[in-house]
């Protein structure tokens, strides 16, 4: 996660981070289908409850029975997550139904949406939200078959409106998006604001600036589309300046959407346009990767070599998402982000780090990986990137496997004969622990060692606090008193970031990287 975090917002992430961004979107998906269900017993929303039932029944069905007609074509791994997903948006998006034509037309829909994931695709990767190509496809249908229905965006009623906040907000937390769906959020309800302010001034009524603000806010999709569609991994680009492209051009489309003769393009034309412009941003793709070396790198970290089969762009402290196969996933699905232990000069050899011994399916899948076989990179994403000014001294302090990011970032250095003003702090729960140590001395910068244990055979440039001392946010800054001169980098657990920040504060600036385990 980059940016600042509290006390409080580190034990949120460490709560969510035991699901990945896919169980706990399906499992937000699920509370508010379930919730819809209940609101329409009393009338709270627009459909009913057999309607919904039936509707939610019919896209799962359908959903489910595209994707794994298309696997089983395409020789891909079951992924009934992403199945369920895109059903669950769908029932918010189109408008539920018990009629066999409406019924039909959600069908279709639904085959649209799944199988967008691989028609509409370019290099294993999908370029589109399925669940709005989708409704897209079925609102143009609708022109010619009414019958069919179209797009509806029921979703948008102020009964769903906390609801989609609350969880739309576990989602976005989890998925590290929650400032460029607020950036979306208030452009779209700003200029759909001021729109409905003009068109009302202009019929010659009063205008009420706070009943249109709240109809507004609580009766759009906005929130929904934002928070569940917009924010999509698989469809933004890697870097936060484009993601925040991306979310002013959809939140513009989406508050004041184009008319095309007796046609208008809605909240998913906004989305399908904003997905376009991620494409073009960068038009990223599935990398395969081939495990050529596993090897222990300290007794409970393990560092993995693949190499690529083609060359694919990364910065140095950027992470990948890796895809690993296996039955029975658990509550975190098939895939997780590891930081790049390798630098982009020493491609086509890839390097990854792990902690062995967790229990997890996914970390266990991984474990057992012949040298051979072969996984997929489905995304390459991050902005914890050192400062392109040089000159700029820099802390860098590392807690555990945390330090995996930083080895990128100082290997480039080392490969591109950068000379810079580093220190670096490094803390372990003893001195085996320490990892990477022949890359972060090839740098030849200054590092301090927090460990139980004197380490042996420490570089010159390289020290131990002493036993028993423990680094805390004082300790911190007698240990790097020109701190306030420095721009601060910190990866580890969310709890250190915490203890830590009182004394990061005081740097020239702040950039975390918190991770909440595998």
């Amino acid at each position: 996660m980059i940016g600042a975090l509290t006390a409080g917002s580190t034990r949120v992430l460490g709560v969510l981070g035991h699901f990945s961004m896919y169980r706990l979107a399906m499992m937000s998906l699920a509370a508010l289908a379930v919730i819809a269900v209940i609101l329409s017993l009393f009338s709270l929303v627009g459909p009913g409850p057999l309607e919904l039932v039936a509707t939610a029944a019919v896209l799962a069905v359908v959903c489910v029975a595209a994707d794994v007609l298309a696997q089983s074509v395409l020789r891909l791994p079951r992924r009934i997550e992403s199945s369920f997903i895109t059903a669950a948006i769908l029932l918010f998006v189109l408008f539920p139904t018990t009629d066999p034509r409406g019924l039909a037309g959600i069908a279709v829909a639904a085959v649209v949406a799944s199988w967008s994931k691989y028609l509409l695709a370019w290099r294993g990767r999908h370029i589109f939200n399925p669940a709005a190509v989708g409704a897209a496809v079925l609102t143009l249908i609708s022109i010619a078959v009414p019958a069919l229905g179209a797009s509806a965006w029921w979703v948008g009623t102020p009964a769903m409106a906390l609801p989609v906040f609350v969880l739309g907000l576990a989602v976005l937390w989890r998925t590290e998006k929650l400032r460029m769906v607020a950036g979306f959020w208030v452009i779209a309800v700003g200029i759909a604001f001021l729109r409905a302010a003009a068109s009302t001034s202009a019929a010659g009524l009063e205008v009420d600036a706070a009943g249109i603000l709240g109809q507004v806010a609580l009766s759009s999709p906005y929130l929904f589309l934002g928070a569940f569609m917009l924010s999509e991994p698989l469809t933004m680009p890697p870097r936060r300046w484009q993601q925040f492209a991306v979310a002013v051009v959809v939140g513009v489309l989406a508050a004041w959407p184009i008319h095309v003769g007796a046609f208008t393009l809605g909240q998913e034309f906004a989305l399908l346009l904003g997905n376009l412009l991620a494409f073009a941003f960068t038009a990223r793709s599935a990398v395969r990767l081939v495990l050529e070396d596993s090897a222990e790198v300290t007794p409970t970290v393990r560092e993995l070599t693949f190499r690529a089969r083609r060359a694919f762009p990364f910065r140095p402290g950027q992470y990948l998402e890796l895809d690993v196969p296996h039955r029975h996933p658990d509550a975190r699905g098939t895939r997780r982000e590891f930081s790049l232990v390798s630098a982009p000069e020493d491609l086509p050899r890839v390097r990854i780090a792990f902690k062995s011994g967790s229990s997890s399916s996914y970390k266990r899948a991984l474990a057992e990986v012949p040298v051979g076989g072969t996984l997929a990179v489905t995304g390459v994403w991050g902005d914890f990137l050192l400062p392109a000014k040089t000159t700029a001294p820099l802390l860098l302090v590392a807690a555990g496997i945390g330090v995996t990011p930083f080895v990128s970032q100082l290997r480039h250095l080392v490969a591109t004969d950068q000379d810079r003003d580093i220190v670096l702090v490094y803390v372990a729960s003893d001195s085996s622990e320490l990892a990477f140590r022949d890359d972060l001395a090839a740098a030849g910068i200054r590092v301090l060692i927090f460990t139980r244990d004197e380490p042996d055979g420490l570089p010159s440039n390289w020290a131990w606090a002493g036993r028993g001392v423990r680094l805390d946010a004082d300790g911190l800054v007698r240990t790097v008193p020109d701190l306030a001169a420095r721009h601060a980098y910190i990866s580890g657990p969310p709890a250190l970031i915490a203890d830590l920040t009182p004394a990061l504060e005081r740097a020239r600036s702040l950039t975390t990287d918190a991770f909440a385990g595998y």
